[in-house]
């Protein structure tokens, strides 16, 4: 019985990145927050660098709170998608040249989605975390949590439900 021979893990590394980053290039407006994915493995951390044009609250100065919003339900649209596709570029079938030419799969859209403001966000860089609570054919629920220089102290956190795009067939 002969096996076929692993792919190197190079080889893999750059599949997943270009995978990662042709998805998060579909979206406009995750270029115009400046967010970025910091990828290891199959874990997606979410970072929102600071930006004067961020701020809500001059006078504080906090983060605006729709900004606060969008940038968690980016990391859970993000995430949810990731999770779907991890199977196809893992194994290979999912080419992400195909990707970076715009043949990007569809994203899941939003149902739902309820923040908690827990305490102001600073004028410093952001990191989020979504975590896929229950994801199936039709619909998924992800829990997302943002935080600053304190993982265990999140400044929002966020719960949204996400019709799932259909699968081919």
């Amino acid at each position: 019985m002969s096996r076929k021979a692993p792919e190197p893990v190079q080889v893999v590394k750059q599949r997943r990145d270009a995978a990662l980053a042709a998805l998060v290039a579909g979206v406009p407006y995750i270029q115009f927050l400046g967010i970025n994915f910091d990828r290891r493995g199959d874990e997606l951390t979410a970072v929102m660098p600071f930006e004067d044009k961020l701020i809500g609250n001059p006078l504080l100065p906090a983060l605006h709170g729709g900004a606060t919003a969008a940038f968690l339900e980016v990391t859970s649209i993000i995430g949810l998608s990731w999770a779907m596709l991890w199977d196809e570029v893992e194994s290979g079938q999912l080419d992400p040249d195909a990707l970076a030419q715009g043949k990007l799969p569809r994203l899941p859209k939003t149902i739902g989605f309820t923040v908690d403001y827990l305490r102001s966000g600073l004028p410093r860089d952001a990191y989020a975390r979504a975590h896929i609570t229950r994801s199936g054919r039709r619909y998924a629920s992800v829990k997302a949590e943002a935080w600053q220089d304190n993982r265990a102290r999140p400044f929002a956190q966020a719960t949204g439900h996400f019709v799932m795009p259909r699968q081919n067939g």
